[in-house]
């Protein structure tokens, strides 16, 4: 099968030389023809580089795991297509979601399975949210990125990564520097967001005005009371909690009567 070929090529202990001899063999040509098209200076007014060389490169930097040789083999395939020069400059707007749709077409002409496809899809797709990023993103920002990668983040990180091919030792720390930073905010968001998970709907001190109560262990049970409800039923308004609560407090003092 012809995703037996490509996968073959992009997996062997040496891809970039794999990828070149396949180039040069014609073998390329029709598995996939899109990639050809890629050879092309990004922008020949300034002379900069070459989108199948740099292709190339990414490809050979990634982990040998199909889905992201695959991401890195698609991310920059729909470049041709979106070309334009604008004010004597180049630009290539929104060509991750075309390439997206030119990935899908291709690799299901392939035969891919349909997980590796959208998952491929998917990095295609995202592959340049992270541009933005040095621009300053807030915390909602960090958490959509985080929530549309879902469980290709690892991934999409690392081909982000790779895909730094520049020669410019400062601009490729830069973005190193950067995706640590990301990184390291999804994670503390994400702990934020576990902690507040936990977080009963009502706290402490509102806990104590309602049931009109002292700090001391009543409080501390009336919240493992709200924690339990939040587990269980999710988030519910303010006005049910007290209602709850009221309900809870007073067979409580009811049982406590009996003893």
């Amino acid at each position: 099968m012809s995703s037996e070929q490509l996968s073959e090529i992009l997996l062997a202990s040496d891809c970039e030389s794999a990828l070149l001899e396949a180039i040069e063999t014609g073998e390329m040509d029709s598995l996939v023809p899109e990639l050809l098209l890629l050879s092309m200076e990004q922008d020949p007014i300034h002379r900069h580089k070459d989108v199948l060389a740099h292709t190339i490169a990414v490809v050979s930097k990634t982990d040998p795991e199909i889905t992201v040789r695959l991401g890195a083999l698609f991310h920059d395939i729909g470049k041709p297509k979106t070309r334009s020069f604008e004010h004597g400059g180049v630009t290539f707007r929104h060509h991750e979601v075309v390439g997206s749709r030119m990935a899908r077409k291709r690799l299901e002409k392939l035969g891919y399975p349909e997980n590796v496809i959208e998952e491929v899809v998917e990095l295609v797709r995202l592959s340049g949210r992270f541009k933005g990023y040095i621009d300053g993103w807030s915390d909602s920002a960090v958490r959509r990125y985080a929530r549309d990668a879902g469980p290709l983040l690892g991934k999409l990180n690392h081909l982000i990564r790779c895909d730094c091919t520049t020669r410019n030792e400062v601009k490729a720390r830069g973005i190193q520097e950067a995706m640590d930073d990301l990184e390291r905010r999804i994670a503390a968001l994400a702990e934020e967001d576990r902690q507040a998970a936990e977080r009963p709907g009502l706290d402490g001190t509102a806990v104590m005005e309602h049931l009109n109560i002292e700090p001391g262990p009543d409080v501390a049970e009336a919240l493992s009371y709200l924690l339990e409800i939040k587990r269980t039923e999710g988030d519910l308004d303010s006005k049910e909690l007290r209602i709850r609560l009221d309900a809870w407090w007073a067979l409580r003092n009811q049982e406590s009567s009996k003893q």
